[in-house]
C-alpha cells in the first residue's frame, strides 16, 4: 500500500477532492485509509460512559485508498510513489526508502 500512518495526503476523488490531511489510520485488508478532516460524518449515540449526553458526533470515516495522493515533501503537490534501495552509512544494513515521483525525494 503507497501510503502509510502519519502521512500527509492529497484527496484527488470525491466529495473532499483538493482537501489535505494526516492519515490517521490505514486499513490495508480494505483498501481504505481514514484521513484528518476528510469525510466527516455525523454519528447519532447513544449515552454511554465516555458521552454520558449522547447526541450528535462527527468523526473521519474511510475513504478508499486510490483517492489520496501523498503530497511532495519538495513541492507541496501530490506525487505518486516509487521505492529505491539503499545502503545505511551508520549500520550497512540494506532499506527500502519511498521516493516522491515528482521531486526524487526520499522520505
Amino acid at each position: 500500500m503507497h501510503v502509510k500512518k502519519n502521512d500527509i495526503v492529497v484527496v484527488i476523488a470525491g466529495n473532499s477532492k483538493g482537501k489535505e490531511g494526516k492519515v490517521l489510520k490505514v486499513f490495508p485488508e480494505n483498501h481504505r485509509v481514514i484521513v484528518e478532516g476528510v469525510n466527516v460524518v455525523k454519528r447519532h449515540t447513544r449515552p454511554n460512559q465516555k458521552n454520558p449526553q449522547g447526541g450528535v458526533v462527527q468523526k473521519e470515516a474511510p475513504i478508499n485508498a486510490s483517492n489520496v495522493m501523498i503530497k511532495d515533501p519538495k513541492s507541496g503537490e501530490a506525487t505518486r510513489v516509487g521505492y529505491a534501495r539503499t545502503k545505511d552509512a551508520v549500520s550497512g544494513k540494506k532499506k527500502v526508502m519511498r521516493v516522491a515521483q515528482k521531486s526524487g525525494e526520499m522520505f
